[in-house]
């Protein structure tokens, strides 16, 4: 080791030897890793738009993930000039990782944490999680879970929950050892990694639904809105199979009331709109169907009908 070597304020073994046994490790589990900026949590090297497209980048740029390595002697390599921190490629690793972290200061007093919106999430699915590797970040905590076999999972942003992200195909980890202005990361819990309990699996593959907003008509007689609130209900209960055939099927039903002055069209279509995107259909079809079951309701109301 050089003169250079970085060592710790209390001089007993220097940084890089421990972020290089962290790397180590990490290679030694079959978990690829990456380095990253010495204190940091970017990843070393350069950027897609800056990428000279030559070395390692000779066949097309080369993303950190694409750049993770289990290899001993490429990681030693390495470290062996900076201490670098440790990353590690979630995807690649076969790991699914849950990100825990603390309320941001502009939010409300009694906001919820990451660690208190899992609580919450298992006490509603009424589950237990299993113990798992844990590693106390500078800021909340990280849970190892191996990923389910055939399922590629991508990073999440409170998709569990506030505060609640997932790190797995497209994202990294920073490992334990390594250090940032907010603290360290270390090991909370050496156990081996679980399976990632399958009733999350489930929530972070089913297609995601925008939470329907309750529906609430001022404008129109009483019948038109019960009938709006009425039918918005029906739509936010559809299926994926039948969204679309319901979505047109509960216009029309509207649409009458449209067509007999009962109702303004802007505030029928509005409030339709939104429960159809809840579904998780696209706005631009909700739109088109929409607008097709309006237009032929009022262009073929009868006369007796629209009077």
């Amino acid at each position: 080791m050089t003169q250079s070597t970085t060592f710790r304020r209390d001089g007993e073994r220097p940084l890089l030897l421990d972020l290089l046994a962290s790397a180590l490790a990490a290679a030694e589990r079959s978990w690829p890793v990456i380095p990253l900026h010495p204190g940091s949590k970017r990843p070393a090297g350069h950027a897609e738009r800056v990428c000279p497209g030559t070395g390692r980048c000779a066949g097309g740029h080369r993303t950190p993930e694409e750049r993770a390595t289990t290899d001993p002697e490429l990681i030693r390599s390495a470290w062996a000039t900076r201490p670098y921190n440790v990353g590690i490629a979630t995807g690649p690793a076969g790991l699914l990782v849950i990100d825990l972290d603390p309320v941001k200061a502009d939010e409300p007093e009694g906001a919820p944490d990451g660690a208190t919106s899992l609580q919450a999430l298992c006490e509603r699915a009424g589950q237990v999680l299993p113990d798992t590797y844990r590693v106390r970040t500078a800021r909340g905590e990280h849970l190892y879970f191996t990923a389910p076999t055939g399922a590629r999972l991508k990073c999440s942003v409170d998709r569990l929950g506030p505060h609640i992200d997932t790190r797995a195909w497209g994202g990294y980890v920073v490992a334990p050892g390594s250090t940032t202005p907010d603290g360290a990361y270390e090991v909370a819990c050496d156990a081996p990694v679980a399976e990632l309990p399958g009733w999350l699996t489930g929530r972070l593959t089913e297609a995601h639904r925008p939470a329907p907003v309750p529906v609430r008509v001022h404008d129109g007689t009483r019948a038109a809105r019960v009938a709006l609130e009425r039918e918005c209900a029906v739509i936010t209960a559809a299926t994926d199979g039948g969204r679309n055939s319901t979505l047109h099927r509960s216009t029309c039903k509207v649409a009458r009331f449209v067509a007999w002055g009962d109702l303004p069209r802007d505030v029928a279509e509005q409030a339709i709109q939104g429960a159809g995107e809840s579904t998780g259909l696209p706005p631009a079809e909700c739109r088109t169907t929409i607008r097709s079951a309006m237009n032929w309701v009022i262009a073929h109301a009868t006369p007796r009908e629209a009077a």
